[in-house]
């Protein structure tokens, strides 16, 4: 007998047939109700590993991960070692109620294992006992979705007996867990929206109760990442597009083309647009995500440029009704803020025709002559200088009047392509932002 096997117990064979061995395994069977150790000292390791079959989905608002695997136990029965010459056969597959099983559950099981049971186990000539079964599994998994859609999750599956301590049960890892990945990544099947990044496993820490009593846990960490493709193209492009409109819409003149009414439909169509997408986004009460952050100055920035638009206007088709342009207002805005813009304040020259009146006046007036000399065409000539005078005066008068109106509609005008320019900085600075923020998500 191999000294590995002189602490278990050897059963005989009548035959070397598999009756003769079920036979042979009758008092076992007995035994199923406990450990199978013969020194109740003695340890029961249990070695574990799984493949991930298939994610399922991801729940943010019940924080879930939804995942299908392969599980396997492997441990040892000292009640049950055979000589596989004797008994003709080196392993042989059995009900699982016949034998004792571990306890071994998931802490962050949420929900009821909906997968087919299995009913055998393999018990081999040497005591192993392998238990393999499917396993659907609802875990609780703390998801940041604060990067969404490039957001990356990692979920924990913690393995310890429920109710034995780690002097009588203990869990070990059964294959490496590169090896785990890569075979995962062969079989899996279902994926949906998330990639399968990595699975790695490592053993916690003993939690001491008293006395000195612990237990002893394994832990798989399960690292997905979202595929982004259907909501870059479903939310992030439509919303870049929206809002680039939004942006040349400040190259319409606003005296001659209502500019308010195209962006409110510009407004009116991205509300429409986040209505329908609504379903896309993620719900929960942990996180605001950053694409939230995105649409939410999309549309403050469309409002505020609706705002402009309105006070714009205001200025250009109001202005003649204003009341002069302070001294601090044409300080600032004329001279100051239209030089950083390039729209200096334009200065006023006098007009040819002007000149021309003044001209003409004043010759009619050097012109005079005394009465008695004086030809009908000389005083058609003066009497035209004069209206000429009239007109010039009435000309001045609406000169003096509108200058206040032409200043506030320059006002008007530097305010606008101040406010472009503002725009434009705050678009780049915000997008190239998020968007780093994004790629360092995703490149982890």
């Amino acid at each position: 007998m191999p000294a590995a096997l002189c602490s278990t117990i050897q059963l005989n064979c009548s035959e070397p047939n598999q009756p003769a061995l079920l036979k042979a395994l009758g008092p076992v069977f007995n035994l199923s109700a406990i450990r199978p150790v013969l020194n109740t000292s003695t340890t029961t390791n249990v070695r574990t590993f799984f493949t991930l079959y298939g994610i399922l989905g991801v729940d943010e608002k019940a924080q879930l991960l939804n995942t299908f695997i392969w599980l396997n136990y492997w441990w040892d029965n000292e009640f049950a070692t055979w000589d596989p010459v004797q008994c003709g056969i080196s392993k042989i597959s059995l009900p699982r109620k016949k034998f004792w099983v571990p306890d071994i559950v998931i802490n962050e099981f949420m929900d009821e294992n909906t997968a087919p049971p299995v009913p055998y186990v393999y018990l081999y000539s040497d005591g192993r006992v392998h238990d393999a079964k499917p396993v659907k599994i609802v875990s609780s998994c703390n998801l940041d979705i604060y990067t969404f859609p490039f957001d990356i999750q990692n979920c924990t599956l913690t393995f310890n007996s429920y109710i034995h301590y780690a002097f009588d049960i203990k869990i070990f890892l059964g294959r490496a867990a590169d090896e785990i990945t890569k075979r995962s990544k062969r079989v899996m099947t279902t994926m949906g929206e998330w990639e399968l990044m990595e699975i790695t496993a490592n053993k916690v820490v003993s939690e001491e109760i008293d006395n000195g009593i612990y237990t002893d846990k394994l832990q798989f960490h399960i690292r997905v990442r979202r595929r982004a493709t259907l909501y870059v193209v479903n939310l992030l492009i439509p919303s870049c597009f929206l809002i680039t409109v939004d942006l040349f819409s400040f190259l319409l003149p606003p005296q001659s083309v209502d500019r308010s009414s195209f962006k409110m439909t510009l407004i009116l169509g991205y509300t429409v647009f986040l209505l329908i997408m609504n379903d896309l986004l993620p719900v929960t009460g942990n996180a605001i995500p950053l694409i939230n952050v995105f649409f939410s100055l999309c549309l403050a920035l469309m409002v505020t440029s609706l705002l402009e638009t309105i006070l714009i206007t205001n200025l250009l088709c109001g202005s003649a009704d204003f009341s002069p342009i302070p001294h601090w207002v044409r300080v600032l805005v004329l001279q100051t803020m239209g030089s950083l813009v390039l729209l200096p304040q334009q200065t006023k020259k006098p007009k040819d025709s002007d000149l021309k009146i003044s001209t003409v006046a004043a010759k009619g007036d050097a012109d005079e002559k005394p009465p008695g000399v004086e030809n009908k065409a000389v005083q058609q000539l003066r009497s035209l200088s004069k209206d000429l005078q009239a007109i010039r005066q009435q000309v001045e008068q609406q000169l003096k009047g509108s200058q206040s109106s032409e200043e506030w509609i320059q006002v008007g005008f530097i305010i606008d392509r101040l406010l472009f320019g503002l725009y434009i900085i705050f678009i780049s600075v915000s997008f190239i932002t998020i968007i780093i923020i994004w790629v360092n998500s995703y490149g982890r």
